[in-house]
C-alpha cells in the first residue's frame, strides 16, 4: 500500500514543515486545518474542525490515510479546559478515521511541558525535573493536557491496532504565521521593532536561562524525526525527545542574534523583564513598520507570541533534553542552533514578513 499522510494542523510551524518534507519524499499528503494552508505545492487541503465531529466526517469521508500526524492543539483559560478540549480533538479525529480501518501509525507532537508541567504550574517549585530531560521520567502528579492527548492515542491504538509514536520537542524554531508558540519569529519581530525605534534588545528572562545550557528544535529536524519514527519498526510505540543535537547558552546567543539585526543587546540585569510587557504597546508600531516596508503581515499578534517566549525564557532552571534514545535507534539528524535562527530570519525576510 502506498503511504498516505494526514497532517493535522498543517498551517502551523510543525505541520507545514512536515507536510513539505512528506511531499518532497513522495508521500500522498493531506493537510487538515480549519483554515488549510494553500501555499504548499502538492498539499491536498482538508477543511475541518476537530471539535465538530460532523465536520470531520464530511472532510475525511473519502480520505484513507495510512499515517496520521497530530501537530495541533488549542489553548484555553484553564488546564481543566485544555484537557477537555484537546483530548476531545484527538478523540474525534481518531474515532472518525476508525471507520475506514486504514490507519497504520499515529504520531502525536507534544513537548517539554510533559516534564515541566502545564501552563498553570509551569516550571514551578515542586515540579522541577532532573535535567537533561529523559523519556523515562514519570508523569507529574498534576493535570496536564499532554497526558490526556497521549491517553486518547493509546486507547485508539488498542482499539484499532495501529502503532504510535510520541514526539516531545523543545521550543520549535520555524516559519509560520498565526502560530500560538513561535519564539523564533517573536524574537525577529522584537529585534525589528528595536532597530526601527532605537530601543535596546533587552533579555526578558531569568538568570537560570541566561547563564544555563539550553537547546531547541528546528522544525525541519522535527519533521525528519516524525517521518523516521513512523516508518522505523524499532521506533514504533515509543515516546521520544527531539532537539537539534547541540546545546547553547542564551548569554552568548542573545548577543549573536542582536548582531544579526545590527542592534544593541542588553543581558540579564538582575530581574526578569517580561517581553509581553515590553511589547504591550507595539501593535501600532508594528503596523507602521509593516506599512513602511510593505510587509505581508500587519497584525503583530499573528507573528509574535510574547507570552510563550516569556514562559520559555523565564524558567528558573536550565532546560535541555537527552537524545540518546533516538540516537541509539538510528536517528542521526543534526542542526546547528545558531544557523537555525539565521535560516529562519533569512526565510522571514524572503517571505516579506520582516524588513
Amino acid at each position: 500500500m502506498s503511504k498516505i499522510a494526514l497532517v493535522v494542523g498543517a498551517s502551523g510551524i510543525t505541520g507545514s514543515n512536515l507536510a513539505i518534507s512528506l511531499i518532497n519524499e513522495g508521500w500522498n499528503t493531506y493537510g487538515l486545518a480549519r483554515n488549510p494552508n494553500l501555499g504548499i505545492k502538492g498539499l491536498k487541503p482538508v477543511t475541518a474542525d476537530l471539535l465538530d465531529i460532523d465536520s470531520l466526517k464530511v472532510g475525511l469521508a473519502e480520505i484513507k490515510p495510512t499515517h496520521v500526524y497530530i501537530t495541533t492543539w488549542m489553548r484555553n483559560d484553564t488546564e481543566a479546559e485544555n484537557i477537555r478540549v484537546n483530548s476531545l480533538m484527538v478523540r474525534n479525529l481518531l474515532d472518525v478515521l476508525s471507520i475506514h480501518k486504514s490507519v497504520e501509525h499515529v504520531a502525536l507532537v507534544t513537548g517539554l511541558k510533559h516534564y515541566l508541567g502545564p501552563f498553570e504550574a509551569y516550571a514551578q517549585d515542586g515540579f522541577l525535573p532532573e535535567t537533561p530531560l529523559r523519556e523515562e521520567h514519570p508523569r507529574l502528579n498534576i493535570e496536564n493536557f499532554y497526558y490526556a492527548q497521549e491517553d486518547e492515542v493509546y486507547e485508539a491504538a488498542h482499539r484499532d491496532g495501529f502503532t504510535w509514536s510520541i514526539h516531545r520537542p523543545h521550543t520549535v524554531i520555524g516559519q509560520a504565521v498565526g502560530n500560538a508558540m513561535n519564539l523564533g519569529t517573536t524574537l525577529a519581530v522584537y529585534a525589528t521593532i528595536c532597530k526601527e525605534t532605537g530601543r535596546k534588545f533587552r533579555w526578558p528572562g531569568s538568570a537560570a536561562q541566561w547563564n544555563g545550557l539550553s537547546d531547541v528544535t528546528d522544525a525541519k529536524v522535527l519533521a525528519a524525526h516524525l517521518i523516521w519514527a513512523s516508518t522505523t519498526e524499532e521506533a514504533k510505540n515509543e515516546a521520544f525527545n527531539v532537539v537539534n543535537g547541540d546545546v547553547f547558552r542564551w548569554s552568548r546567543l542573545w548577543n549573536r542574534l542582536a548582531d544579526y539585526f545590527e542592534i544593541e543587546s542588553v543581558g540579564f540585569e538582575g530581574t526578569i523583564q517580561p517581553l509581553e510587557k515590553e511589547m504591550a504597546n507595539d501593535v501600532e508600531i508594528w503596523a507602521n513598520i509593516a506599512e513602511k516596508y510593505k510587509l505581508n503581515e500587519t497584525d503583530l499578534s499573528r507573528l509574535a507570541s510574547a507570552w510563550h517566549t516569556d514562559l520559555d525564557l523565564g524558567r528558573p532552571i536550565e532546560v535541555m533534553t537527552d537524545m540518546s534514545k533516538s540516537r541509539k535507534m538510528g536517528f542521526l539528524v543534526f542542526q546547528n542552533t545558531e544557523d537555525a535562527f539565521y535560516d529562519l530570519f533569512d526565510s522571514l525576510r524572503k517571505a516579506n514578513l520582516i524588513p
